[in-house]
This record gives C-alpha cells, sequence and structure tokens, in this order.
C-alpha cells in the first residue's frame, strides 16, 4: 500500500544537510530552516528525471506519464478529517449565499429562491458523491482536472484545468475588491481601499505560505465563524418571524409573520424567468464546494476522512441553504428596494440577512453580520490561492502548464504557483479606483460558469469510470466508498448542470427587465454572463487541434496509476467492529452524518 504521508528527511535530500557531520544535536537557526524548507522536495524527482516519451517529442499528449506524475506529486499529506470536512463547508459559504441571495430573491421571489436552491443542493449532493468515489480511490494531485484527462479526453482536462486555474486566479483580486467593499458598509473613503487591499492581500498570502496545514487550520477557523454565524442567523430568524411584524407604517409591533410575505407581495415574481435567473445564482454560492476533492491528495487518511466529508454535504445544504434561505423569504419581501441598492454582489448593504436583522429593529446585529460576510470573502481569497496553485501545479506535472509551476518544495508547497497565484492578487488594487465596480463584474465574468463546467465533467468523468470499471472486469464491491446515488446520480447531477447552461444562456441573452435595458447594456450583460463558455471551448478546440487527442476508450482507461489499494472486506469488518464500541451520541451523529 503506498504510504499516506511522505515526508523528508536530511539523510533522503540531495541538498544541504539538515546537519553537520555528527553533530546531531546542534539546533539549526529559525532563518536556515526556512531557507531550506523552500528548496525542492527531494521526492519530486518525476519531471526532474523523467525523459520526454516518443509521442512528446511528436506533439502528441503522452497519458502514461501524465498519471504517474499526478499520483507521485510530493504534496504532503498533512490534513486531518476536521480540516476536510470544514473546507466542505466553508467552499460553499461565502458571498453568494449570504449577499447573492438577495438580487435573487428580488428577481425570483422567495419561492423560486427556495426552490432553485433546494434543487441545486441536488445537483451538488450527486456531484460531490461522484467526486468522493473518484477521489477516494485516486487521491491524485490535480483531482477533479485529471479525472477528465484520463476517464475523457485530455483535451478536455486541460481545458477544465486551465478553467478552473484561471477561476481561481481571477477569484483573488475579485474577493480582495469585495473585501474592501464590506468595508465601505462602516467608512466609504475609497482612498482607504488600497490600504485594506493591502492587509487583506497579505494574510491570504502569508496563510498560505505557510503550507497546507496552515490553510486547513485557517479554512477551519473561517467556517466555524460562517456556520456559527448561520445557525445563530436560523435561531434569530426563528423569534423574528414568530414575533417580529411590523404594522402598516413599518414599525415593528411584535406580530406573528409567518408566510405573510408569500402572500403580499407573492411567492413568484417575473415567472419562469425568475426561477431560471435564480438558478444562475444558486450555482455560483454552491461554488467551492468540489475543493473538497481536491484536498483529497494532501490529506492523512483520504480512505477514513473523504467518506465522512462527503456524506454531510446533504447536511449542510439542507441547514445552511434551505433552512436560512426560507427563512429569509419570510422576513424580506422580494420588493424591498434595499435589496437592488448594493454596489456589488459582496455590497452588505444588499444582504438579505442584513436586512432582515434591520427590518426588526435590532441595531449592532447587522454590523456583526458584515463582519461575517467579510470573513466569508477572505475564506473564499484564501481558497482561491491554494485551489488555483494546486490545479496549476499539477498542470504543470502533466506538461500541460509550464514546468516550473511543478516545482514543489520541502514544505508540500507548489512555490512558484504560489507566488504567480499571488502576485494576480495586486489587480486588487482597483478596489482604490473609481472602476472598482466594473473591474469587479468583469473579474466575475471569467469565473462565472467555471463551475458548472467543472462539476458537468466530475460527473461525466465518473460515469465513464462505472463503464470502464465493468469492461475491464472489476465490480463495485472493490471500491473502498461507493456514491450512494451511482451512475444515475451523476446523470442527474450532469443534466442538471447542462439546464443551467442553458438557462444562463436565456437570461444573459434576455434578462430579467431586458426592455427597460439599451442595446449597449444587453451586449455587455450577455458577455458578464456567458465569457467563460467561449473561453473553455476554445482552450479545448486549440489543445485538440494542437496535441491530437482522443476522447480515451473505456477498453483503454488506466484504472491503476495513483490507485489505493484497498482490502475493502477487512476494512469493513475493522470498521463494524469499531462502530460496536461508540457511544450513543456518536452512532447518532453518524447516523446522519
Amino acid at each position: 500500500m503506498e504510504p499516506d504521508k511522505k515526508t523528508w528527511s536530511p539523510e533522503s535530500s540531495s541538498g544541504p544537510s539538515a546537519y553537520e557531520g555528527d553533530m546531531g544535536v546542534v539546533k539549526r537557526s529559525f532563518v536556515r530552516r526556512m531557507t531550506e524548507s523552500f528548496q525542492r522536495d527531494p521526492n519530486a524527482s518525476v519531471l526532474q528525471s523523467a525523459s520526454f516519451s516518443a509521442s512528446e517529442h511528436k506533439g502528441l499528449f503522452d497519458a502514461e506519464a501524465a498519471a504517474q506524475n499526478t499520483a507521485s506529486s510530493p504534496l504532503l499529506r498533512r490534513l486531518k478529517g476536521r480540516h476536510l470536512q470544514m473546507i466542505a463547508i466553508g467552499g460553499s459559504i461565502g458571498t453568494g449565499l449570504f449577499v447573492g441571495s438577495g438580487k435573487a430573491l428580488a428577481d425570483g421571489g422567495p419561492a423560486s429562491l427556495l426552490i432553485a436552491f433546494s434543487l441545486t443542493g441536488v445537483m451538488m449532493y450527486c456531484t460531490i458523491q461522484a467526486l468522493g468515489e473518484l477521489a477516494v480511490l485516486f487521491p491524485v494531485a490535480g483531482s477533479f482536472a485529471a479525472y477528465s484527462t484520463r476517464f475523457l479526453d485530455p483535451a478536455w482536462g486541460f481545458a477544465m484545468g486551465w478553467n478552473y486555474a484561471m477561476q481561481w486566479l481571477v477569484v483573488l483580486p475579485l474577493e480582495i475588491v469585495a473585501a474592501s467593499i464590506t468595508v465601505d458598509y462602516w467608512v466609504q473613503d475609497i482612498k482607504l481601499n488600497a490600504a485594506w487591499v493591502t492587509i487583506f492581500l497579505l494574510l491570504i498570502v502569508v496563510i498560505n505560505f505557510c503550507g497546507v496545514k496552515g490553510y486547513g487550520e485557517a479554512e477551519f477557523v473561517f467556517s466555524v465563524i460562517k456556520v456559527t454565524a448561520v445557525i445563530g442567523f436560523i435561531l434569530l430568524g426563528i423569534l423574528i418571524n414568530i414575533m417580529g411584524g411590523v404594522d402598516e407604517f413599518g414599525r415593528p409591533n411584535g406580530s406573528y409573520m409567518g408566510f405573510r410575505l408569500w402572500h403580499s407581495p407573492g411567492a413568484f415574481n417575473n415567472g419562469f424567468k425568475g426561477l431560471c435567473s435564480v438558478f444562475v445564482t444558486a450555482a455560483f454560492a454552491f461554488a467551492g464546494t468540489e475543493l473538497v476533492g481536491l484536498a483529497a491528495a494532501e490529506t492523512e487518511n483520504p480512505r477514513k476522512a473523504l467518506p465522512s466529508a462527503i456524506k454531510q454535504v446533504f447536511w449542510r445544504i439542507t441547514l445552511f441553504y434551505v433552512v436560512s434561505l426560507l427563512l429569509v423569504g419570510t422576513l424580506v419581501a422580494f420588493d424591498d428596494p434595499r435589496l437592488l441598492n448594493g454596489d456589488s454582489s459582496a455590497d452588505a448593504k444588499a444582504s438579505p440577512f442584513v436586512i432582515a436583522i434591520q427590518s426588526a429593529g435590532l441595531e449592532v446585529l447587522p454590523s456583526v453580520m458584515n463582519v461575517v460576510i467579510m470573513i466569508s470573502v477572505l475564506s473564499v481569497g484564501n481558497s482561491a490561492i491554494y485551489g488555483s496553485s494546486r490545479t496549476l501545479a499539477a498542470l504543470a506535472e502533466q506538461n500541460q502548464a509550464p514546468r516550473f509551476f511543478a516545482y514543489i518544495d520541502r514544505k508540500g508547497r507548489p512555490l512558484y504557483a504560489i507566488i504567480f497565484a499571488s502576485s494576480l492578487g495586486v489587480l486588487g488594487y482597483l478596489a482604490a479606483s473609481h472602476k472598482q465596480t466594473d473591474a469587479f463584474d468583469w473579474m466575475l465574468a471569467l469565473s462565472g460558469l467555471s463551475s458548472i463546467f467543472t462539476w458537468s465533467s466530475i460527473c461525466l468523468a465518473h460515469i465513464r469510470f462505472r463503464h470502464a470499471w465493468a469492461t475491464q472486469g472489476h465490480t463495485l464491491d472493490e471500491l473502498a466508498f461507493r456514491s450512494p446515488v451511482g451512475v444515475v446520480g451523476s446523470w442527474v447531477g450532469f443534466s442538471f448542470n447542462c439546464l443551467v447552461l442553458i438557462s444562463q444562456f436565456w437570461t444573459g441573452f434576455s434578462p430579467v427587465g431586458w426592455h427597460t435595458m439599451t442595446a449597449r447594456e444587453l451586449v455587455i450583460n450577455f458577455f458578464q454572463a456567458y465569457l467563460a463558455a467561449p473561453v473553455v471551448f476554445l482552450m479545448y478546440i486549440g489543445y485538440k487541434l494542437w496535441k491530437r487527442t482522443y476522447v480515451i476508450k473505456t477498453r483503454d482507461m488506466d484504472l491503476f496509476t495513483g490507485k489505493r489499494e484497498f482490502n475493502v472486506r477487512l476494512l469493513v469488518a475493522e470498521e463494524k467492529a469499531d462502530r460496536l464500541n461508540w457511544p450513543t451520541w456518536k452512532k447518532c451523529y453518524k447516523f446522519i452524518c
């Protein structure tokens, strides 16, 4: 069995020794230890020693070498189960839920908001289950981009890898701009935005230079804060609903609200188009959940930690999205003008969570909620460097990106990829200009559809993998973790993602309220809604023509490189024996989680 944690020791290093002669007790200085940590990991020898195959010399893609390199990546396995579980939460709770849901409520009404987020949650559940099955069996660098290369088409894997890397590369300055906008809730001075950008950028960069464990600990803290805030809002929202009603003049009178706002002004707004526009917002809100699969390559025990994190996705979706947005729809009317008063999709003034608290006459809590929104923004920015750097390193290891991105240091950091991703954070200084909103919108356009393509590829890769698994004579009993919704769930996820792409095209071409927009505004709206699609297809077609790739046949798929060997029967028996010793509370927790 391949070891779970790859470690470095001075004896195995080809670089400067950590100890001099026999002076093993002499402590190295902090500066020297820090300097040595940036040197290339001695395990990162794949790209140095591997010679290009004949197919690479001819300009063709070498699928075998790509699979071997991603499977042999020297990323350290330092993430624990608690990190992985909170990454699964933290990746999906952000401005899409706290702020983006406000415009969605205004466009579609409370019923559309609830329906769209619920159905998107079902799609997300199916997608993450498929990703979990693949990631437990193949916890390789690059995760879903590598799966597209191995199980679909190397050209599509190239397009998906760069699509995902670009998404996060753009999201970093985007979130830094968003963080500076949240400060405007208290201090509206555009000249100070540059100072806030510097502080936020330095914080995010320092966290990522602390290695994968630093990223995991930071996400753990961020996620605990966000989860606490959502649970707190749910409890507060129930109380406001019970006795937070207002009179005809808008003054709180302590009356019961219930579903009063679903009757007047109504449950739906703008008909079917309003519902479709909410689907797009819901998809954006769930972006980042797939990071749990990317982190599998740096998890101590992916066989144990990943299924536990994956299983809880359903309950997180139910509690943090469906319940909270159900309450939001009963507390804030879709025609409330404050929902459209925000300057961007990160402006807390347009957050329905903040508006609900303000309407109840609570003065301090809106500022507390804005702090939570700021933390959410920083969390996403933190994930941006992690997601883009790991994807760039995996692309380089497959010879689909500049090879220097594959440099992994002794702390398991893809050093040059982190530096490159961090350098794009300087675009956040656009927040100090009067064009901050335009910059925000166009950066968002580049990343808007990226998650839809990623999720579609995960589902399709799982479908193709299952077909190849059966074709090559394997049974489902050999899988250490099996998606409970199986191939049917992956087809549901794939089909739903295609429907969201169609909805995005329609609402981009003919948005809600299009008759009040000029021709120039309609064109800008369409490109901001659909810019990612032509970029993806241009990358796919260009790489396919350049490398002359082909769709991988099921009988030719590599089902062995990077595969973790499990004695499934022994593991199941051990887990059953372990469950017998669990206390009652743990049995109940594991049953629902």
